[in-house]
């Protein structure tokens, strides 16, 4: 018997030796679980031969336990890598085969999917096209294509408009009856004009002529009137160039005769520089309308208008239809010259442009040219009438002083093309009597053109005494739907972008997914009117522009966010992780993985960081558990038992030899 309790023990002690090695083996393996050895006695007796002092019978290996308590977590710079801190195990798919893991060493493989580096799939919750989770479990993966661009349908202001702000004055003055032709005309004028707060007056000179750059003189033009003008403060000015072939001479008719011969000439210079315009095929004013509008210069437009008498009646044809003209516009005040017919009789026109300009309350008076003079009059002065003023709220978003706050955004088309919405804010005079309610005038100007009709009438904000906004233009949700944009590129030409609906299309709010015009809503909802500075506490668009692929972040959560290039972000999924009953009843497979067995029950699958679930901790891995330190002891006491054990063999075999040497 000494000899069997001897070999048991040697096989107990080799079984120590060899759990012991392996621990030592996997002290650097990321989420190994060390074992230990636990040994039980045996005893040799029969069913009734039980006695009271039984000899042992040696001793057995009754289980290798492995231990799953909590390695230490280091940082790594990888992304992907996951640590669990807290109970549970990632869940991978190994070509059908689920197996559960503490290694959390991951990456992407060739199609994108997020593995470990036994190409086993790791498993989570998946994601849509928008980002939300769903509870479908299958193995995440890392869609590495651009991100689609997404068009703005909404955009959120929650700002506080300044209750303290005046009312903006602004006395306007159109001089429609004098025109840069009559300056020309009298040799150059004098602009002066005289403040009513008793500060020294502001004279301008402005010339007839000025230097061509080649050693002559040429007629000044509208534009360079008006930029003069703006340098006398407190005066705004703009120029415009308008010519029509009716009332500039050509007579109701002859452009149409013109068009219709196939020898048709067109001729059509801003500033004396000749501007191409495509005639080929041009044989109607609407054609002949067409040709400028797609010309080289950006600042022309044209279109037809309806002939009028003197009276200002239409002039019709012989059918009673309207007799309609070509009217072309030069919106920065240039001279504009054109000359038309047919071989070479063609008729030259010119026309040089009109002002339209504007003076703040601080203005008293336009002087004459000569102050100790009345008789010598200047003609800005003739055309103003300081009777018929008014005190007003004159908008022009290129003049700060018409309003009182402006705050800008991007927004975005349908091709993820980034345009700039503009907000202006102007304080009206309060209704009735001004108790108990204020007004705002918001305009909204998407890359310099104003839009939502507001070119024409603006919203109306009203807010009632607490400052809380009561409606927009009646819209007790403070919303207001542009419905009339058309996405342009840089040249003020439409890029090709989804634009306005059609005239009978009902728009509906919230716009509903997925949009198929430029329609998009202005939330002013949470808009403040309180005695504080203006401010922007949010403003949020829901579009982007496409978007590349940048980087990846994971949360504690264990959810696996996609960074773009566009700025934005999106869930890709959500890893899982799974629990059990009986941790112990796992059975180890290898590669730092266990599998479902019976003892161990069936997994308690979820979200991490829920219910008994341990959180995730991102570019982190769990080192292995084991005590290098303890295993150098443990492999002593090992070597110990092992020597023990054979030294009782060793005894025994003397003890037995000694008997076999008896005579």
């Amino acid at each position: 018997m000494a000899f069997n309790t001897g070999l048991s023990g040697l096989r107990a002690a080799s079984v120590d030796l060899d759990v012991t090695g392996n621990n030592i083996a996997n002290a650097s393996t990321v989420g190994f679980k060390g074992s230990k050895v636990q040994f039980g006695d045996l005893y040799a007796s029969g069913f009734l031969s039980g006695g009271t002092n039984p000899i042992g019978d040696g001793v057995r290996v009754q289980d290798v336990k492995q231990s799953f308590g909590q390695g230490n977590i280091s940082f790594t710079d990888n992304g992907l890598d996951m640590a669990i801190s807290g109970d549970g195990f990632f869940i991978l798919n190994n070509n059908g085969e689920t197996r559960y893991s503490r290694a959390g060493q991951f990456g992407i493989d060739k199609d994108g999917f997020i593995t470990n580096n036994q190409n086993m799939k790791v498993q989570g919750y998946t994601a849509d096209d928008d980002g939300n989770l769903s509870g479908i479990r299958g193995d995440l993966r890392i869609e590495t294509d651009n991100l689609a661009p997404r068009r703005t349908t909404n955009l959120r202001s929650d700002l506080n408009l300044d209750s303290r702000e005046s009312v903006l004055e602004a006395r306007v003055n159109r001089l429609g009856d004098v025109s840069i032709e009559d300056l020309i005309a009298n040799g150059g004028d004098e602009f002066q004009i005289v403040y009513a707060d008793g500060r020294p007056n502001q004279r301008v000179e402005i010339p007839s002529e000025v230097d061509d750059g080649a050693g002559g003189t040429r007629d000044i033009t509208a534009r360079e009137v008006a930029g003069l003008l703006n340098d006398i403060a407190g005066v705004s000015s703009s120029a415009t160039t308008a010519f029509s072939f009716e009332t500039d001479g050509g007579g109701i008719g002859t452009l149409d005769a013109a068009l219709a011969d196939p020898d048709f000439e067109f001729n059509l210079g801003i500033d004396g520089q000749n501007i191409p315009i495509a005639l080929s095929g041009v044989s109607t004013k609407q054609g002949l309308v067409e040709a400028i509008n797609t010309s080289s210069a950006r600042s022309l437009s044209a279109n037809l208008v309806d002939v009028v008498d003197v009276n200002g009646d239409p002039v019709l044809d012989g059918g009673g239809n309207p007799v309609q003209d070509v009217r072309i516009i030069d919106n920065r005040g240039s001279n504009v010259t054109v000359s038309y017919g047919n071989g070479g009789t063609t008729t030259p026109y010119s026309r040089v442009g009109d002002l339209n300009i504007s003076t703040d309350r601080t203005i008293q008076d336009i002087a004459t040219t000569d102050p100790d003079d009345p008789t010598v009059t200047s003609l800005f002065s003739a055309g103003y009438d300081a009777g018929e003023l008014s005190i007003t709220n004159s908008f022009n978003p290129l003049d700060q002083r018409t309003y009182n706050h402006a705050t800008s955004t991007p927004i975005f088309d349908s091709l993820g093309n980034s345009h700039e919405l503009t907000q202006f804010y102007v304080k009206n005079p309060s209704p009735g009597n001004g108790v108990g309610v204020s007004e705002w005038s918001v305009y909204l100007q998407i890359d310099g053109e104003l839009v939502a009709g507001t070119d024409t009438s603006p919203y109306t904000a009203r807010f009632d005494e607490s400052g809380i906004l009561q409606s927009v233009n009646g819209d007790a949700n403070g919303e207001i739907v542009v419905t009339d944009w058309i996405p342009k590129d840089p040249d003020g030409e439409p890029n090709g972008a989804d634009g306005p609906p059609l005239p009978n299309q009902e728009v509906v709010t919230p716009i509903p997914e997925p949009p198929t015009t430029s329609a998009f809503v202005v939330d002013l909802g949470n808009t403040t009117q309180y005695g504080a500075a203006f401010g922007v506490n949010d403003q949020r668009q829901n579009g982007y522009s496409t978007g590349r692929l940048s980087g990846l972040d994971v949360s504690d959560q264990g959810v696996i966010f996609a960074r773009y290039t566009n700025g934005q972000s999106k869930s890709l999924g959500q890893v899982a992780l799974a629990s059990f009953n009986n941790t112990n009843g796992l059975s180890p497979v290898g590669e730092t993985t266990w599998v479902e067995t019976f003892e161990s029950g069936q997994p308690v699958i979820g979200a991490p960081d829920t219910g008994t679930l341990g959180s995730i901790k991102a570019s982190s891995l769990e080192e292995s558990n084991v005590d290098l330190s303890a295993e150098l002891v443990n492999l002593i006491i090992a070597q110990r038992n092992y020597q023990a054990n054979a030294k009782t063999i060793e005894t025994s075999d003397a003890v037995t030899q000694t008997i076999i040497n008896l005579r």
